[in-house]
């Protein structure tokens, strides 16, 4: 697991294990990214199915209720199969900025 913290925001990348182990892998860590908006990059990952999303589930409600972004980086699921409680994007640039839109959102009590 890659950890890249810019700001208020850490992008973790993994490339080489399952989608249990990352999401694992971020649950470990979490007490040390729960104030940072996160970025989950799954670009590098071969074979995704909205099943391996859905694990993500559970950490992205938790972070979010927290008023904080969790952003997934893929292109390889349909968007419209993912649920509405998961943010899914298909590039880094538009992770930064529905991250970047939250937090103004936020600022203004939206």
């Amino acid at each position: 697991m890659i950890f890249n913290k810019e700001g208020a925001t850490t992008i973790i990348t993994q490339e080489k294990t399952t989608i249990v182990e990352f999401v694992k892998g971020i649950e470990d860590k979490y007490e040390t990214l729960k104030n940072d908006n996160i970025i989950a990059n799954l670009f590098s990952l071969k074979n995704i199915s909205v099943d391996d999303i859905n694990e993500f589930l559970r950490i992205s409600s938790t972070h979010k209720a927290s008023k904080r972004s969790f952003v997934i980086v893929t292109n390889k699921v349909p968007y419209d199969e993912v649920p509405d409680e998961i943010t899914i994007v298909p590039s880094l640039q538009e992770a930064y900025d529905l991250v970047e839109m939250e937090e103004i959102e936020r600022d203004l009590d939206f």
